[in-house]
């Protein structure tokens, strides 16, 4: 069972049993009580899946993009979890769990607040590669691999005034995104995030970096040297 956790948007947080089922999802939209509600999820996900915490043999964060604050508590509670249990924690792009399982091209957009958008193109899913250690232990007539979803372009901030018109040019007839469908989300699906998860372990290309995708630099930063004092 994996544990997949997001606070990019509002407050998501699944358990999924391999890389088709999930089998707990609860999503909290409040995008400022993502501290205050993690931990209620996490126990009332894993309650809802009938499974106790040490049943879970992984974890899984979303990178975002997202908001500072709210991206690290994410972040931050996968941390904790998987080191209380001693499993691994697999970060996963945000908006590529947007558009798991596309029929085609798929752009997502959230919210990134000061009136701005955050937003990624992706190409339809292709089928990922699995591992050596799984392809070995699956029969010939074992089902396709599962797709992953593949970035090509982003993730990027735009204005709110300015989206309309590069979203237009970017789907245009003969654009690279022709035709892609846009999809607006409120909250990223944890449910989504853990399957795309489970599908980048089974394929062996998870990465044991978690570096959050903050498109701004943070408001406050560390000075070069010791502050000047003066009489």
């Amino acid at each position: 069972m994996l544990l997949a956790i997001d606070t990019s948007a509002g407050t998501s947080v699944a358990v999924v049993d391999g890389p088709d089922r999930v089998v707990a999802e609860l999503v909290e939209t409040d995008t400022r009580s993502h501290a205050e509600k993690v931990g209620t999820l996490i126990a009332a996900a894993l309650a809802e899946a009938g499974i106790a915490a040490g049943e879970v043999d992984a974890v899984a964060a979303g990178l975002g993009p997202g908001p500072f604050t709210g991206l690290r508590v994410g972040i931050a509670a996968a941390r904790v979890f998987a080191l209380g249990r001693g499993v691994p924690v697999i970060g996963v792009p945000s908006h590529a769990a947007v558009a798991l399982d596309a029929d085609g091209p798929v752009l997502v957009v959230t919210d990134a607040r000061r009136r701005e958008l955050a937003w990624t193109a992706f190409a339809a899913p292709a089928p990922a590669s699995l591992s050596t250690s799984t392809a070995s232990s699956a029969s010939p007539a074992a089902p396709a691999a599962p797709r992953i979803p593949v970035a090509l372009r982003g993730p990027e901030l735009v204005r709110g005034d300015d989206a309309e018109s590069l979203f237009a040019e970017l789907t245009a007839p003969g654009a690279e995104l022709a035709g892609a469908l846009r999809v607006d989300a409120a909250v990223i699906p944890a449910g989504a995030l853990g399957l795309l998860a489970e599908r980048l372990r089974a394929s062996g290309v998870v990465s044991p970096a978690l570096e959050p995708l903050y498109l701004r630099p943070p408001d406050v930063t560390l000075s070069a040297g010791p502050k000047r004092v003066t009489a």
